[in-house]
């Protein structure tokens, strides 16, 4: 199944390419970066405030927005929009001190005002943590902002100011007062290297440089992001000249695109983890809520035969839920492949003969992902239907809870092992739909333990509560291939460790 599968996307995208290539090679404007992004354009990824515990919407807060402190190449929390911050002795109080002299794209300076404005606006991942923590924010004066907690919290700057969150990506105060929630969704404006010129609801994104971006102008003139959510059309976009850089290819597809002339493949390895997520398992009447039913699908699975499928073979299994990279983070290596063993565990739980388990929905558009793992599951008696959903969609009904069954789950947000396990393990979680009363305990314990080593002990402790009772199946780590065409001179992936995308956006060049 697994193979036929395969085979019918793989002639579908031949007999698209043969036709596509019959045409003429669609030129790009001069000073122009075209790139196809995997997904529509939601209106939610170009506002920092709605920011999920995912990396997609980075993709283009880099581009239009900036933050207090952000990745760069060679320094996970780079100073931007704030020069410098100091803790004080207590761990009660953040200062950040803001760069002088600097503009939101519509011309409004950036003060404190915005960073306060911004923090209290904010409604995205972990945001109930952060407001809940942080007794209060003070502008000291227009360059200077203040942040008081209600007690020692040493991951404050991991879930404030970097991509764990979106929270500290500034928008501009006066701006949003003046047009409205609804008019800042039509027409972002933000602090980032590229001004927004027109937004084409789900489909295209229109920038083009800002020339007083504080840490140099953009090398590229205009950049375009289209939604090309089809794997096939993006290939054979990238091969006609039509797109000049694309993202997420995987099997056959990328297998082709690696031959083509003029096309460079890479693949920067992420932080982002892929894993099975078991939705009803917190229900006691369901098959899920047995951990022998867990760990049956778990061993079912054969990493190794998906990263090859998927990735080719740029990716890595793996047992962890946290990237290996992550401070804090447990390393757990990837469960055997053994079909024999999962069906003894369903035989000992009740399921000799299977069961049928609902739906089977991945995060789009890993739709071949999906039905690879359905197979597998299949194989051992479970019994599962791949439910396709558009990415804007998905995204609400995961976070609302609305979803059933199975379900793949995928994060490359930035932070430590207490940032990626805030969201899908823990109480309240943004994509929680239950949790461990032990795991709420030690989380809540590691967030106070100023002492690092002990803190890495609490931390450990949940990472094995997760592996050890398969909370959820980790499948692998991702290896983010993409497709870069002839004109790019320099595309900056992977240039910023465990970002998926362009970046920094200012730094790509064409030829």
């Amino acid at each position: 199944m697994r193979a036929l599968s395969r085979g019918i996307v793989l002639v579908s995208f031949f007999v698209l390419a043969g036709w596509c290539g019959t045409a003429v090679a669609q030129g790009q404007p001069d000073g122009q970066l075209t790139v196809a992004f995997d997904a529509s354009i939601a209106p939610v990824f170009l506002d920092p405030a709605e920011t999920p515990g995912i990396g997609t919407p980075f993709v283009f807060l880099y581009a239009m927005h900036d933050a207090l402190i952000k990745p760069l190449p060679g320094n996970d929390m780079a100073p931007c929009l704030a020069e410098s911050w100091k803790e004080s002795p207590d761990g009660l109080v953040y200062e950040f001190r803001l760069r002088p002299g600097l503009k939101f794209h519509n011309g409004d300076p950036f003060t404190a005002d915005d960073v306060k404005f911004t923090f209290q606006r904010y409604k995205g991942a972990a945001a109930k943590l952060l407001h809940d923590r942080v007794k209060a924010v003070d502008v000291v004066d227009p360059l200077r902002v203040r942040f008081t907690l209600d007690r020692p919290w040493p991951d404050f700057l991991l879930f404030y100011a970097t991509p764990a969150t979106g929270a500290a990506w500034i928008v501009p105060k006066k701006y949003i007062e003046k047009v409205g929630e609804e008019g800042f969704k039509k027409a972002p404006v933000g602090a980032g290297p590229y001004k927004v010129v027109s937004v084409s609801a789900g489909n295209e994104l229109r920038l083009e440089a800002f020339a007083d971006y504080w840490r140099k102008k953009p090398a590229v003139k205009n950049l375009v992001m289209r939604s090309i959510p089809d794997e096939s059309t993006r290939a054979v976009a990238v091969k006609t000249g039509e797109i000049d850089l694309a993202y997420l290819f995987g099997g056959p597809v990328a297998q082709d695109l690696k031959r083509s002339p003029g096309v460079t493949i890479k693949a920067p390895l992420l932080y982002g983890m892929y894993w099975l997520d078991f939705l009803d398992q917190w229900d006691p009447k369901s098959p899920w809520h047995d951990k022998r039913v867990r760990l049956a699908a778990s061993l079912a699975i054969d990493r190794n035969a998906i990263n090859q499928a998927e990735m080719l073979g740029l990716g890595k299994a793996t047992g962890a839920f946290v990237p290996p990279e992550f401070d804090f983070a447990l390393k757990v290596e990837a469960p055997r492949y053994d079909p024999k063993r999962a069906k003894q565990l369903l035989a000992e739980a009740g399921y000799a003969n299977g069961f049928d388990a609902g739906d089977l929905t991945p995060l789009p558009p890993y739709t071949s992902l999906a039905e690879e793992i359905g197979n597998f599951l299949g194989e051992v008696g479970i019994r599962a239907s791949v439910r396709n959903m558009e990415r804007a969609t998905f995204m609400s009904s995961w976070h609302d809870k609305k979803l059933r069954g199975l379900l793949i789950g995928a994060t490359g947000a930035a932070g430590n092992a207490a940032a990626r396990l805030e969201p899908f393990v823990t109480k309240g979680g943004l994509y929680a739909y239950g949790s461990r009363p032990d795991v709420d305990d030690l989380f809540q314990r590691q967030a106070k333990e100023l002492d690092r080593g002990k803190r890495e002990a609490l931390l450990h402790q949940i990472q094995k509560i997760v592996t050890d009772e398969v909370l959820v199946a980790p499948i692998f780590q991702q290896g983010f291939v993409c497709a870069v065409g002839p004109r790019v001179a320099e595309s900056t992936l992977g240039l910023i460790q465990g970002f998926p995308y362009v970046g920094p956006v200012e730094d790509a060049k064409l030829k």
